[in-house]
């Protein structure tokens, strides 16, 4: 889809720091994580919730109160009236809210909130009525687990849509350590200068501690320290297979936001530090238990509606569960490695699944105010062999 009005205010595309699952955000609901990170990034950026039009919603894994989200969350901000729509998209959730956001404006809506939380751990076990079925024995699904486990449809686990794309672009064990221990060294660059990138976007959160306590929780928590060594001593998660647990991401708690509002009223918010034009967006799905080649498309259908090619695109951050995502890509596209995901990526800090995609845009925005401008893509694989694109212009 083509936009020719929408736009991010520079400054204002944030994320809270992403925590390892069964970590200190184990215990605390997504939408309280919701609330609490975005009331501070609001506030932060001089932005009273009383001027926000609309809120975007995105979640995957179902919370208490989900039924009420997006007016729960407004309220609670703040921002009582305002309420919008709820998006689950499994993986591509934040490419999908941002998209929602910008057709939105391009229909004359005003400033609009999108917000993406998730918590991978400790999520519902939900049980279905069977009627029907031996002593009415209900159909239990956990939701996280198994749909990690299995796509309904391909009848696969995700790590074997990877393992299939591997073995058909002949990826080898090698290169797939290469290109993770790649972003694992790009990572620690967001960490010099006491995170002084990471600052630039992230936003602290208060975890409740007992007897009214908090913990204030900074940066990510969870990142392993990785070196070539300790990368080729793992095994493979299957057998025969080329990828560990060390060049897939795991998976993570986390929230993430960002305001949608016209190219004008974005350049009045920043304060005069510029705007990210929305250009253009895509989804794309490949065929059956091939989710790593997902990204490809869906960047060129973004990059085709934005009226761009490759060779205009001056960084790429990509939301990739799997090394053989972003080597899959190099290779398709002729985009060197070494240009994507300049400051980390999913792969090292973790996957909340829901947020992810908007931590991504937030570092591509804030890679590209650093250049001094250009043109960023994110692109991202979700389940169900689909991959979401954005492309970003940042003045």
């Amino acid at each position: 889809m083509r936009f020719e009005k929408a736009a991010i205010p520079l400054g204002f595309a944030w994320s809270s720091p992403f925590v390892r699952w069964q970590g200190v955000l184990s215990e605390m609901s997504s939408l309280d994580l919701a609330v609490d990170v975005t009331r501070r990034a609001l506030e932060d950026r001089g932005l009273a919730p009383e001027g926000i039009e609309k809120l975007v919603l995105g979640w995957t894994v179902p919370q208490p109160g989900i039924f009420y989200g997006a007016p729960t969350v407004a309220a609670r901000i703040g921002a009582e009236g305002v309420s919008g729509p709820m998006i689950s998209q499994a993986c591509a959730t934040s490419a999908v809210c941002v998209e929602t956001a910008a057709m939105g404006v391009e229909g004359g809506d005003g400033l609009t909130l999108v917000v993406a939380t998730d918590r991978t751990s400790n999520g519902p076990v939900l049980s279905y009525p069977r009627p029907s079925a031996m002593g009415g024995a209900p159909l239990i699904e956990n939701w996280v687990l198994d749909n990690f486990a299995r796509d309904p449809w391909a009848g696969e686990a995700m790590i074997a849509t990877a393992e299939h794309v591997a073995r058909e672009a002949d990826l080898s064990r090698q290169e797939l350590d290469e290109v993770t221990l790649l972003r694992y060294q790009q990572y620690r660059r967001s960490l010099d200068r006491e995170r002084a990138f990471q600052r630039r976007y992230l936003v602290p959160v208060a975890v409740p501690a007992g007897r009214a306590g908090v913990r204030m929780v900074e940066a990510d928590e969870g990142v392993h320290e990785t070196t070539a060594e300790g990368l080729a001593a793992l095994r493979p998660v299957q057998p025969e297979g080329v990828i560990t647990y060390g060049s897939q991401t795991h998976p993570a708690d986390g929230c993430a936001g960002c305001i949608v509002t016209t190219v004008e009223r974005a350049r009045e918010l920043s304060g005069g530090e510029g705007v990210a034009r929305i250009l253009g967006s895509g989804l794309a799905r490949v065929e059956k238990a091939r989710m790593p080649k997902a990204p490809v498309p869906a960047a060129e259908r973004a990059l085709a509606d934005a009226g761009l090619t490759m060779a205009d695109v001056d960084v790429v951050t990509t939301h990739n569960p799997f090394a053989v995502n972003d080597l899959w890509f190099a290779r398709q596209t002729g985009y060197p490695l070494e240009r994507m995901n300049p400051y980390g990526c999913s792969l090292v800090y973790g996957h909340p699944q829901g947020p992810t995609g908007l931590r991504l845009i937030a570092e591509l925005i804030e890679t590209l105010r650093e250049r001094g401008g250009g043109v960023g893509l994110f692109t991202g694989c979700a389940a169900g062999d689909t991959g979401a694109a954005l492309v970003l212009r940042v003045e």
